[in-house]
């Protein structure tokens, strides 16, 4: 008897390995036909984490009766969620437990006992715990995918930035002295004096809650950015950032004599390429004694939002284009690098396929 395909209709099914399944395979669309109990055999056996899948017994949402029909008894199957939080959509037969995905989701059913191990970490529930830190700290908290190597520079980065704080910060006339030096000020930089001070600014911080905020955030996005794209790319873009920030600062106040010190221009910057490549992310917010989990996107607009009040608000002190402009350049490299770390990091690429959903 020929086999129809459910989703084209033609008889060109055949038979097809499946990570050591024979299962019926269209020769003309690519999908595939598991019967009961062959896509669950099949997962256990791919390399993707998890050694006793049972996604059968375990579908996500139902959506409604299918316009397929079954491969084998020929009645309307029912369309699902291949399971909550990955929205790849089979059809499943009630009557023989069939089970039709097409070619285009191959890897990606594959990969979902990978992607429902790492959705288990991302949608992981606030703990009082975090409560209090946030209360108290006013600091977000961090849900994202675990580094896979230690981020090396960006402790580096962090221990560089304590460590000259240390050396001059309790003592005024010592900092005083160190910014006249290493500090940026546009008006000097634009006479051609201490161009050093373009890079030196990213490592001075005008008092000890500036650098625990920055040094915060710089700890919070830094290890997977780098984890991402490599040590040293990492380094040379965040310098980058810093000096697209400084540039923005001295672009908007060309004549201006105040010290512009701290890592915040860089740290924007690197925002700006977390908000490009962990859509999947997410950052808790307080409001008030509210915590709320919320999208890199739904977080960083409110920051903009924070920084460009500030620019109509604020007087001197506040370097809100700096971190304005290290932001959009953030975004910049962001986009111009997508594909390649993408290309590289394919855990990071499949965690930002649009089936994804992150509960918050």
């Amino acid at each position: 008897m020929i086999m129809t395909c459910p989703s084209c209709n033609s008889g060109g099914m055949k038979e097809y390995d499946f990570h050591g399944e024979e299962v019926d395979s269209c020769q003309h669309c690519g999908g595939l036909w598991f019967e009961n109990g062959e896509l669950n055999s099949a997962l256990s056996t791919a390399d993707n984490g998890d050694n006793c899948v049972r996604v059968e017994e375990n579908l996500g949402q139902h959506l409604g009766v299918s316009k397929r029909l079954c491969h084998d008894c020929h009645e309307s199957m029912q369309h699902y969620h291949l399971m909550d939080g990955y929205q790849i959509e089979v059809d499943v037969c009630h009557s023989c437990s069939g089970l039709w995905i097409d070619e285009e989701e191959r890897v990606k059913v594959v990969q979902s006992p990978t992607v429902k191990a790492l959705l288990a970490d991302l949608d992981a529930k606030i703990s009082v715990k975090t409560w209090v830190f946030q209360f108290l700290s006013q600091m977000p908290i961090e849900f994202n995918l675990k580094p896979k190597s230690r981020p090396v520079v960006t402790y580096m980065l962090l221990a560089l930035n304590i460590l000259i704080f240390l050396a001059y910060g309790f003592d005024l006339q010592t900092t005083e002295t160190v910014f006249d030096s290493f500090a940026m000020r546009s008006n000097e930089v634009l006479a051609g004096n201490q161009p050093w001070t373009l890079i030196s600014h990213m490592f001075l911080h005008g008092g000890l809650m500036h650098l625990i905020g920055n040094m915060y955030f710089l700890y919070v996005v830094g290890d997977n950015l780098e984890d991402a794209l490599g040590r040293m790319t990492f380094f040379g873009v965040y310098i980058i950032c810093g000096l697209a920030a400084a540039a923005a600062q001295i672009a908007s106040e060309p004549g201006s004599g105040v010290y512009m010190v701290g890592a915040s221009g860089a740290i924007a910057g690197l925002f700006g390429m977390y908000l490009m490549w962990f859509r999947h992310a997410s950052l808790t917010f307080m409001f008030v004694v509210y915590q709320k989990k919320l999208s890199p996107m739904a977080f960083f607009a409110i920051w903009l939002a924070f920084n460009v009040l500030g620019l109509f608000m604020a007087g001197d002190g506040v370097a809100y284009w700096a971190h304005i402009g290290g932001f959009v350049a953030g975004l910049i490299i962001g986009a111009a690098l997508k594909e390649q770390v993408m290309a590289s990091n394919p855990i990071l690429a499949m965690m930002n396929e649009p089936e994804i959903k992150i509960a918050r």
